[in-house]
């Protein structure tokens, strides 16, 4: 990774901390391919437990049911690697944190594990907002799929990087 990405992911995450202070709002995260970088670049600045509600590592598919109650038959259907994972992700971890906003990310960051259909690269992002009059705390949605190139570390890096991105444009709202 260049140190470029790494300065544009921390200047993300301070904009990212002013946006959620200045709107009063809280964030939490489910991440399966980054492993829990989302989360650390968030809790690298002083004061993140202030917008920083939760953060979900759930690498594994058992982690996804147990801890966001992703659907075991939507992960065989799907792939734990699909646009209904990340979504069910991210509502997940709406529903189970006092957040107002959540980014889910799941894909394949390599070197192996890439296929015809979803090569080394392909990563899914889904963002839920809280929808404000909503008791169950089910809430809009946002997803989309990227291909990101570079190796291993480049692409969770290019990750946690489009996360953030994604993040800012939601706290607007």
């Amino acid at each position: 990774m260049t140190n470029s990405l790494e300065h544009e992911i921390t200047g993300l995450a301070c904009k990212l901390a002013a946006a959620l202070s200045a709107a009063g709002k809280k964030v939490s995260v489910a991440e399966s391919c980054t492993g829990g970088w989302i989360a650390k670049s968030m809790t690298d600045l002083p004061g993140s437990s202030a917008w920083l509600e939760y953060g979900f590592t759930v690498y594994g598919n058992k982690a996804k049911t147990d801890l966001l109650g992703v659907p075991a038959g939507q992960i065989e259907a799907f792939g734990a690697v699909s646009k209904e994972v990340a979504e069910a992700m991210a509502l997940g971890a709406l529903r189970r944190s006092a957040a107002d906003i959540a980014v889910a990310v799941t894909g394949i960051a390599g070197p192996d594990g890439g296929t015809a259909e979803k090569p080394v690269g392909t990563v899914w992002f889904a963002w839920a907002l809280k929808e404000s009059t909503n008791a169950t705390r089910d809430g809009a949605v946002l997803s989309q799929c990227e291909l990101f190139s570079g190796d291993r570390n480049e692409v969770r890096a290019k990750t946690v990087q489009a996360a953030f991105e994604g993040l800012l444009k939601l706290t607007a709202l």
